[in-house]
């Protein structure tokens, strides 16, 4: 009865994990796809933005860009073999210096939606936004997504001017 009960568990327990998306389709033309970074860098040169492609020290597409006076780097994630890669994710980073807290992140993080914030190991204060492309996204959705960074980038020089570092 145990032995039924566990394998059921496991069952229910596999049932209930989501199936991870992945991008093993060609991009279709016309939509912005991670697993096709060309079509990224176009997307965002489209918008106006400046966008060059290179690669991240795993080998894996990184595009550098800029927007509200802060460079950024969009990653791109669930790559095979650094190809194939099913999401992107916008990084901004600010090196270390006194004022990259817990608190401080823990703050930006308690009204934002799409962006995220942390301190990473080397202290710097880092915000993320992710997006998955899995079926790829439509010129005017990346248009969208790329607006809301833009945005996240300009509330940030807002949130610093709030929470200028502790004077020492």
């Amino acid at each position: 009865m145990l032995l039924k009960g566990g394998l059921f568990s496991g069952l229910a327990l596999l049932a209930a994990t989501p199936t991870l998306a992945t991008d093993t389709e060609p991009c279709s033309k016309g939509l912005i796809c991670a697993s096709d970074p060309a079509t990224v860098v176009q997307a965002l040169q489209e918008a106006g933005y400046k966008a060059k492609l290179d690669k991240d020290s795993g080998g894996d597409p990184m595009v550098s860009s800029s927007a509200s006076g802060y460079d950024f780097d969009i990653m791109f994630y669930g790559c095979k073999a650094n190809k194939q890669c099913d999401s992107l994710q916008m990084r901004v980073s600010f090196e270390k210096d006194g004022a990259n807290t817990f608190e401080l992140a823990n703050k930006w993080n308690s009204d934002k939606r799409f962006s995220q914030a942390y301190i990473s190991n080397k202290g710097s204060f880092v915000v993320d936004y992710d997006v998955t492309t899995a079926g790829g996204l439509t010129k005017a959705n990346f248009a969208d997504v790329i607006d809301w960074w833009s945005v996240t980038l300009g509330n940030l020089k807002t949130f610093f001017a709030d929470n200028p570092p502790p004077k020492s």
